[in-house]
């Protein structure tokens, strides 16, 4: 497979991360409104919605080292890193439209720091860690190590992408550099082992599994998808319900 092709298994493991990540703020918007006695940051469902944002950033580092890889065949220096810089801020802009949209429909509890403000963020910086390789797992352990430590911790309100906030301070979608940069670190390791210069190394069969052209579908238009779920699970559920979300 050549240097340009996508890998299935890469799209297969985001797709599933995006629907897990559907389902997940389904589940939410039922609790968070009031319409099912469901609680998303409580047992079982709390786990799910860790293990739905690690699964997806870790694919993130994977992802960012294959496609570091094989720009560096070509680029290097200001050039190389320009296309992470400015995929980087395409992605964190992004975010700032989840910021407002949230800020308009939801007032108290918007997204201020959320996963794709984190993503931006970690595309930016990501290039200065990709030289050590496997080593980022360790990094990475270190990163989360540092979160749990921080958690504890009270600040201002400008370091809350570091993992630092006021104590009052809440949203619904919180995802800040400590732990969670933590997770695209061990991706990047990851990728470095398994996709040495952007290549698979590992015994995986060219065509993927019959039946999982959807989470592969989904896989390569994840972007797409984070955009639109909220507010179409938004609209279905004011059709089930009668209502008008929130109130």
């Amino acid at each position: 497979m050549g240097q340009t092709s996508r890998y299935w298994e890469i799209d297969f493991c985001r797709g599933t991360a995006i629907l897990m990540m559907v389902v997940f703020h389904v589940v939410f918007d039922l609790g968070y409104f009031g319409i099912f006695p469901v609680s998303a940051s409580s047992g079982f469902w709390r786990y799910f919605g860790y293990g739905t944002a690690s699964l997806f950033l870790l694919i993130v580092g994977v992802s960012f080292s294959i496609r570091y890889a094989r720009v560096s065949g070509n680029l290097s220096g200001w050039m190389r890193y320009r296309k992470f810089l400015y995929r980087g801020i395409g992605i964190f802009a992004l975010g700032l439209l989840v910021t407002l949209g949230t800020w308009l429909y939801l007032g108290e509890g918007f997204v201020l720091f959320g996963i794709l403000h984190l993503i931006g963020i970690s595309v930016i910086i990501a290039p200065f860690f990709y030289r050590f390789g496997i080593f980022n797992i360790l990094l990475g352990f270190v990163c989360i190590a540092a979160g749990f430590f921080m958690g504890g911790l009270v600040g201002p309100l400008w370091l809350i992408p570091l993992g630092l906030h006021p104590a009052a301070f809440w949203s619904v979608d919180y995802t800040p550099l400590f732990p969670w940069f933590g997770i695209v670190l061990m991706g990047i390791g990851a990728g470095c082992t398994l996709y040495p210069g952007g290549i698979r190394r590992i015994p995986v069969p060219d065509l993927p599994p019959y039946g999982s052209s959807f989470v592969i579908f989904s896989g390569m238009h994840s972007l797409a998808i984070y955009l639109v779920h909220q507010p179409v699970i938004l609209l279905v559920l004011q059709v089930i319900t009668g209502r008008v979300l929130p109130g």
